[in-house]
């Protein structure tokens, strides 16, 4: 009878760890299943998505003329382009005056100077009143201006840059090449000033 007893005390013990087992299983592959409809949509598939980056980033379209930044509707109702981008007013009562926008270059501008042993070393700012457009097209070319810069501030000789006055004509050398070089990657230049923001000779 003692026996008999035993074994009834193993199974009631057995009972409810089979029960909680078996329950834990059901509720595991419930969830699988739950997790899987809920999540099993079809992926998006990569070539489409590379496909709608390239079209989006193309700067010209399909007729392979140049996108056109300012359409204006003439008085015909023809769309046309317009050049260069406008100046920036700001919205006062008495006069117009335009916005300055400014762009600093990072990193330091170093060389020697033409005919010497000292070298020279700038930090470089400028400036424009003509929209944002100006200042993006100097950010997107910025490895081809550091070269121009480079190479004018590599022309002047260590007497020609001493006083205000050489550093004024540095300032406009340098003007001068940044537009130029903008003007042959975008046909607009618009920088009105260049900014030292250190300046040492050594």
């Amino acid at each position: 009878m003692a026996e008999e007893e035993k074994e009834e005390k193993k199974k009631s013990n057995l009972m409810p760890i089979i029960i909680g087992a078996v329950g834990g299983i059901v509720l595991l592959l419930a969830g699988l299943g739950l997790g899987f409809f809920l999540f099993s949509s079809t992926p998006a598939d990569p070539s489409e998505e590379v496909d709608e980056i390239i079209e989006k980033s193309k700067p010209e379209d399909e007729e392979g003329e140049e996108e056109c930044i300012n359409p204006v509707e003439n008085a015909e109702g023809e769309i046309e382009c317009q050049g260069d981008p406008e100046k920036v007013a700001l919205e006062t009562p008495e006069t117009q005056v335009f916005l300055t926008t400014y762009f600093e270059f990072p990193g330091n501008f170093t060389t020697n100077l033409m005919n010497s042993r000292k070298f020279l070393q700038i930090s470089l700012g400028v400036s424009t009143q003509y929209d944002d457009r100006v200042m993006t097209n100097v950010d997107a070319h910025q490895l081809a201006l550091r070269s121009e810069i480079l190479g004018a501030m590599s022309e002047f000789t260590e007497e020609s840059i001493q006083g205000k006055k050489g550093r004024h004509a540095l300032a406009n050398a340098l003007k001068d090449i940044i537009n130029e070089k903008l003007e042959k990657l975008e046909s607009f230049g618009g920088i009105d000033e260049v900014h030292f923001t250190s300046f040492v000779l050594q």
